[in-house]
């Protein structure tokens, strides 16, 4: 009886040491994900959540970077207020930026849906143009407004040396000496340079319409430009959406391109008369060039978000209006 209690004791006793070590090994387990996490969460937090909230904090002072932080004043809205009612210059940048959007998103748009639809037959050469489209997307910004700046230069361009030689031209343009022809560099520039994602984008989008509907459509007699506009459009609408979503969003944040482009060239930020000052062009100078007004610079960062996401919430409200009608 003893030796029958004590097999029993023994059995409870295995039991209940499989049952801690089953426990400790659980709770190990449990500990892994949160340590692999961790360093992503952490780094998300010292690179992008305390910067916002930081630099929303010192978009309330008046802060030059020079005269140091012991000299960092709270002066609540009146950022705000010099930016919405006096900054002149701020409401140009933004009239710039929309200018360029308005007209080189439907060029983008545009112009990448009518090039992947072209693409889309061919077999034999398509990989070839693009990739050929394709190139001037994933070339560094550095290089395209260096470049660009040399092709349109006044005197040893090639632009106009060429144009010369052909008889075109008596005498060279000064491209990005006016702020006309220089808004038109601009926007070449940019529809040049990302012509391809959108050629991609459509092309990702036309392979998933189905073949089927088109040839019904060819045999009830059908012409290519009805397929297109009947079924090849509204099949890609979405694509078109994200699209001009994603431009919009984007054309706010212009500013490598335009900012290279007249770097070797004596003349203000934005070029001539600061016809090509964008919204990212005015605070960058604002806070680290001409001005270290880190405050009012905050604010103008902050400005902008407050443009962006009126605009945004103003274009999908629209597109699902139209949608709701439909």
């Amino acid at each position: 009886m003893v030796k029958q209690e004590k097999a029993v004791d023994d059995i409870h006793g295995l039991f209940r040491k499989e049952r801690l070590a089953m426990k400790k090994k659980r709770n190990t387990l449990t500990k892994w994900p949160y340590l692999f996490l961790f360093p992503y969460f952490a780094f998300y937090f010292l690179f992008f959540i305390f910067p916002t909230i930081y630099s929303f904090i010192i978009s309330f002072t008046d802060w030059d970077s020079i005269a140091g932080v012991t000299q960092r004043k709270f002066v609540g809205f009146l950022n705000y207020i010099r930016l919405f009612t006096k900054d002149k210059i701020f409401f140009k940048s933004l009239g710039n930026t929309f200018f360029f959007m308005i007209i080189y998103i439907p060029l983008l748009i545009l112009g990448g849906l009518l090039l992947a639809v072209l693409l889309y037959k061919l077999k034999k050469t398509s990989r070839l143009f693009q990739t050929i489209n394709v190139l001037p997307y994933i070339t560094t910004p550095v290089a395209i407004g260096i470049i660009f700046s040399f092709m349109f230069d006044w005197s040893t361009g090639i632009v106009n040396n060429l144009l010369i030689k052909l008889g075109v031209l008596i005498e060279g343009i000064n491209w990005l000496g006016d702020g006309a022809t220089a808004r038109i560099i601009v926007i070449f520039l940019i529809v040049w340079k990302n012509l391809g994602y959108y050629l991609l984008i459509y092309l990702a989008g036309l392979s998933t319409i189905p073949e089927d509907i088109s040839e019904a459509a060819m045999v009830d007699g059908a012409n290519k430009v009805q397929i297109f506009w009947r079924i090849t459009f509204p099949y890609l609408k979405p694509i078109t959406i994200f699209l001009t979503l994603t431009s919009i969003i984007s054309g706010f944040q212009l500013f490598d391109e335009p900012y290279l482009l007249f770097s070797n060239i004596n003349s203000s930020v934005g070029g001539p008369e600061r016809s090509c000052l964008t919204s990212m062009m005015y605070f960058f100078d604002q806070t680290f060039k001409s001005s270290t007004k880190l405050g009012y610079g905050a604010a103008v960062s902050y400005g902008i978000f407050i443009v962006v996401l009126i605009v945004s919430l103003i274009v999908s409200r629209v597109i699902n209006r139209k949608e709701e009608s439909r």
